[in-house]
């Protein structure tokens, strides 16, 4: 990402950690994946860049998949009947629905 930013930005290592007022070496370890940064550190060296660190959910993280499985060990004639079942009540649910 980091790299990325650097090249999009035109700039060399050198003038990056000079823009951050990091050691060269350091944004060379970074980029070569020898060296974790701590997040400000990051932010720091990509605002110098013109560019900004941003968090956003990855698709499926905090996903409860215990239903999911529990269905995938039915059978199709399991899963087709449970459909049927939970389709008749949300029958129920709408206004005029029939009542069991």
């Amino acid at each position: 990402m980091l790299r990325y930013a650097r090249r999009r930005a035109g700039l060399t290592q050198r003038q990056l950690a000079e823009r951050a007022s990091v050691p060269q070496a350091t944004v060379g370890r970074i980029e070569a994946g020898l060296m974790t940064p701590r997040v400000d550190t990051l932010e720091h060296l990509l605002r110098a860049t013109g560019q900004e660190l941003s968090v956003s959910p990855r698709p499926g993280a905090g996903v409860d998949r215990s239903q999911m499985h529990r269905l995938l060990r039915l059978t199709p004639r399991q899963r087709l009947d449970l459909a049927v079942r939970d389709a008749t009540g949300f029958g129920r649910l709408r206004p005029g629905g029939t009542q069991a």
